[in-house]
Order: structure tokens, then sequence, then C-alpha cells
């Protein structure tokens, strides 16, 4: 066997793996779209198809890709830890999620109080606005995105990058709770007053009053998920 042979290949996939890495760290795919096909990762980089072809492999197994038959690959994790996480979160009891969630969402809005800058508030704003609208345009499919996004935005805005990254990892989760609880059909004011109190506590840099809104947001949120449905 041709040691010096088998070596060099190996190396070149594994040179292949951290270039597929690198462009999903810096955003290149964001999490949920199709990376380029074979063929143009090939072109992009300079090697054969066999050593892309093992590259995605390797990441599949790791699981930031996922292959869909007839489709493509997709970005579905930027890191092997939030892969791990997210198989963990979809493999829990909801209930346990909840748990966890609430924990994160009132330290996410705690620590948003504190740390937040202007350009968050902005974010958060419009955010908000963006989901009042989707309900006026009847798009519900818009109003989750908008919803789970004003929620990344609070856990953004704590300028914690472990927290964030681990309320990333129930970004899934959050979406199919969204969904579950029909809040695209509760439009009266409460329920989208209690998220104005979160983002007011925030601007004010009130944790306290952060914290109870947190709280408010959660428990507005399970009575709907538990509200009988038509």
């Amino acid at each position: 066997m041709d040691h010096t042979q088998q070596i060099t290949r190996v190396s070149l996939v594994d040179a292949v793996v951290e270039r597929l890495r690198e462009e999903i760290r810096a955003g290149s795919w964001a999490i949920g779209s199709k990376i380029p096909t074979e063929a143009k990762l090939v072109a992009a980089y300079g090697v054969s198809r066999t050593s892309v072809r093992e590259a995605v492999r390797s990441l599949v197994q790791l699981g930031l890709l996922e292959t869909r038959q007839g489709d493509g690959t997709y970005v579905v994790a930027e890191d092997e830890v939030a892969a791990v996480l997210q198989h963990a979160i979809d493999a829990a009891a909801e209930n346990e999620v909840i748990v966890v969630r609430r924990a994160l969402d009132v330290l996410a809005a705690r620590e948003a109080a504190n740390n937040r800058s202007a350009e968050d508030i902005e974010n958060l704003r419009a955010a908000l606005a963006a989901r009042r609208a989707a309900v006026a345009e009847g798009d519900p499919r818009a109003f989750i995105d908008h919803d789970v996004a004003f929620h990344l935005g609070v856990a953004r805005a704590s300028k914690n990058s472990l927290l964030f990254g681990l309320y990333q990892s129930f970004e899934k989760s959050l979406r199919d709770s969204v969904a579950r609880a029909n809040c695209f059909a509760v439009v009266d004011d409460p329920h989208g007053t209690v998220h104005d109190d979160l983002l007011s506590a925030i601007e004010r840099r009130d944790p306290a009053a952060a914290t109870q809104a947190a709280t408010n947001v959660l428990d507005d949120h399970e009575r709907q998920l538990q509200a009988p449905r038509d």
C-alpha cells in the first residue's frame, strides 16, 4: 500500500471539510439553506468529486449537513455542539423543553435589559411590527418567522454568545411550538401586549421588569398551547 498517497488523499478531504465548516460558520450558507451542488463545490475548491463527496458525507455524519434525496444537501447546524443539542431537544419531552426554554428566556430577558444596544432595540421593534403586519395580512408563516426573530433578538441582545448559541438550538422547537399554540389566530390585544411589555422593559434597561415580562410571555404561550381547539 502507498501510505503517502493515502495520507495525502485523507488530508485533502480534511481540507475540504474545513473549508465547508468555514463557509457555514461565516454564514455563507445559513441554517436551513441548501449548499451548492457537488459540481459547483468541485469548481470552487479545485478538488475531485470524490474529495467533495467524502467531505460532505463527514459533515452529514457530524450533524452539520443533511442530505435530502432528490433535493440536495442542507445546513442544519453551525457546529457539532449545536447538532448534539438539537438532537437532544428533538428527543426530549415537550414539558422538558418548555422548562429549559423558560429558564433561557428569563435569563436572556434580564441580560438583554442590562446589555442591549440601540441597534438591538431597533431590531426588536422591527420584529414586533412585522409580527403585527403578518396578522393583518393573514400570513401565519411570516408571523412565526417574526415571532421567532423577536425571541432570538432578545437572546442576541444579551451579548452572551454562549446563551445566544444555546437559544439558537431551540429555534426549531420554538417554531413548532408557536405553530401548535396557534398564536396567529389570537389577535386580541393582550397577547401582543406581553411582547410589547418585554420590549419596553429591555429598552428601559429594567432587568426586573424584563424578567417578569418574559415570564408573562411564556405563561401566555403555555395558555395557548393548553387552550381547546375547535
